[in-house]
């Protein structure tokens, strides 16, 4: 039971870090007694060593099944990682303000910003959600909880220090993207447009894809589906 214990601490730790301190007044106020620099240097330390410990705890906890997901379900599952590997590479293949020094960016949204402002979280959250659905149990409802938590607290989080730092980026950011995907475009604020996207993203997205879930069962000792 300890393992279970540790990995429920390291999880609180993350969340505590992420939700806790990084996009709040808090951290603010950190960066004003010590820099910009050395905060976001102490942070990733501490982010580290905090995913250190939540993987160090996930290979020794005991877990409890609590559901049996479908063949069927497993296989949405399967597809919902497919979105969260493009999104993924749609977010790092472009700047974006909602990025770690991307608050100066003054540029108009394009490309998977008109989607949702926060492409990445969405990734994460998306990876994090199929995960627990699929597993089933105790250990990946914590472990992987721990990451869908800070996903989704993350966005508004990230909304509200870019609301605080730059008001004025922010309220034309705010007026033409949308936390939820496609809610921007579904009210006219604005509007889908693939070749900003681009083919190459969703190409690498496809193949990362489609390379992890094959190597799947030697990586992490199972399939997600049946081949």
């Amino acid at each position: 039971m300890w393992g279970m214990a540790l990995l429920i601490v390291a999880a609180l730790i993350w969340i505590g870090v992420h939700v806790g301190i990084s996009g709040t007044r808090l951290r603010d106020t950190i960066v004003r007694r010590i820099g910009e620099g050395p905060f976001r240097g102490l942070f990733s330390l501490l982010s580290i060593l905090t995913l250190g410990l939540l993987i160090g705890a996930w290979h020794v906890m005991w877990t409890t099944p609590l559901w049996d997901a479908p063949d069927w379900l497993r296989w949405v599952l399967v597809a919902v990682m497919l979105v969260a590997f493009v999104l993924f590479v749609a977010s790092v293949s472009q700047r974006s303000p909602t990025m770690i020094g991307g608050e100066a960016m003054t540029e108009p949204p394009r490309g998977i910003l008109r989607v949702t402002r926060h492409p990445m979280l969405w990734s994460f959250a998306l990876w994090a959600a199929a995960h627990i659905i699929g597993a089933g149990d105790s250990g990946a409802l914590v472990f992987f909880g721990a990451f869908l938590v800070t996903a989704l607290a993350g966005m508004p989080s990230i909304d509200a220090k870019l609301a605080r730092r730059v008001p004025a980026a922010w309220k034309a950011l705010s007026a033409t993207t949308s936390i939820v995907p496609f809610i921007a475009i579904a009210q006219g604020r604005n509007r889908f447009v693939a070749r900003e996207i681009g083919w190459v993203p969703v190409m690498i997205g496809v193949i990362a894809w489609a390379a992890v879930l094959y190597l799947h069962p030697w990586l992490f000792g199972f399939a997600p589906v049946a081949m």
